[in-house]
């Protein structure tokens, strides 16, 4: 819940009868510059007769009753909070965790406690890098709340400046970098393995989302087939392909699969998916994988066309997904050079125990759970 101030109430004069509320509310609340006032109006925090209005155009009666309602200003710096922390490898220059979901990483509107960045402050106290901001110390990266997996944080502004520049070139370079992604997606490539080279930028209609934009910052994502899930329709089970290691636990390996003519897209109610970063964009992979028609399992944003895709699947992958409550995406591999040594890291993430349930129930073997990494890879 919003905290306010004191509700501030006025009534309107009838000199001011038909006067647009966001100049009527100027005009009587010099504190508030009319750009502050409509955006308090957008947002909801303005009522006229106790209905809520949203409109800084509105024009106001004579004798109407308007409450302005003013949220208390947020904290500039975050505070410690004790918000337990998977933590994978951690030493003086740089701390490395296996984030949950339902977590968001830094402090920002509808999220200013309980984010990661509070939780590495109550850790790490003031050793954290300063370069990401009051808000964001030592976050070189970030993952989308509903996003599990691996993200490396900086101690120190050295650390900081390095990952970085290993972030900025992602592997381009002779670095030893990699981020590596498992995304359960609807339907599967016809092909193999492929790349998608599309540019993304804001999307035009919500601000909030990102779309595939002619103009837009380059945008590169190397995918690959580890699993393909055929509907009931098929009255057969999908066959795990990883290997001689087939338990949810197991993580599925980077590498070439053959596919059968009788694995063909047609086949695939879904499938899941290895994915590499050339570049590091805003929800890169959920918009790469919608563009080419293979949106993620439980993704609202760029998959909500997708939903009656829910009924090809067995009754048990149903449940499962309808559990999972989020998008079906893990950061599953890190590659790093250390900042400071120069010894590469690379760390690996199991299916935490949602997706670990939700790939159980696609593939038609009994729901386990999967166990949490320890330690680097």
């Amino acid at each position: 819940m919003t905290l306010t101030m004191a509700p501030k109430s006025i009534v309107a004069a009838e000199e001011q009868a038909g006067a647009r509320l966001d100049r009527m509310l100027a005009a009587s609340f010099g504190e508030f510059s009319r750009s502050r006032l409509k955006a308090l109006i957008e947002a909801g925090a303005v009522a006229i007769d106790g209905r809520t209005i949203r409109d800084p155009s509105h024009r106001v009666n004579s004798g109407a009753a308007i409450v302005l309602n003013v949220p208390l200003p947020e904290p500039a710096k975050p505070a410690a909070e004790a918000i337990p922390l998977a933590i994978v490898y951690e030493d003086d220059d740089i701390i490395v965790i296996d984030k949950p979901a339902n977590l968001v990483v830094h402090p920002a509107a509808g999220h200013w406690t309980g984010t990661l960045v509070n939780a590495l402050i109550a850790h790490c106290g003031d050793s954290l890098s300063g370069i990401g901001g009051e808000r964001r110390p030592g976050i070189v990266h970030r993952l989308d709340k509903d996003t599990s997996g691996l993200m490396v944080v900086a101690k120190n502004d050295r650390a900081h400046q390095s990952l970085a520049s290993q972030f900025a070139s992602h592997g381009r370079g002779d670095e030893p970098f990699e981020r590596g992604y498992l995304a359960f997606v609807w339907g599967a490539p016809e092909r193999p393995r492929g790349t998608i080279d599309r540019p993304i930028d804001r999307s035009p209609h919500a601000r909030d989302h990102m779309a595939v934009r002619e103009g837009g910052r380059e945008a590169v994502t190397h995918w690959e087939v580890l699993e393909r899930y055929p509907g009931i329709a098929e009255g057969r089970r999908g066959k795990a392909k990883f290997g001689s290691q087939s338990r949810p636990n197991s993580a599925p390996k980077f590498a070439a699969k053959s596919e059968s003519k009788s694995e063909s897209k047609s086949e695939s109610v879904a499938s899941l998916l290895a994915c590499r970063l050339e570049t590091g964009r805003t929800h890169q992979i959920r918009v790469h994988l919608a563009s080419i028609g293979h949106p993620i399992l439980g993704d609202e944003a760029y998959g909500a066309g997708f939903r009656t895709k829910r009924a090809l699947l067995a009754s048990h992958a149903q449940i499962a997904l309808v559990d999972l409550g989020r998008q079906a995406l893990h950061a599953h591999i890190l590659s790093i050079k250390h900042p400071l040594s120069g010894e590469i890291l690379r760390f690996r993430s199991e299916l935490p125990a949602d997706l670990a349930r939700l790939h159980s129930a696609l593939v038609g073997g009994r729901a386990e759970s999967s166990e949490l990494p320890s330690g680097r890879g």
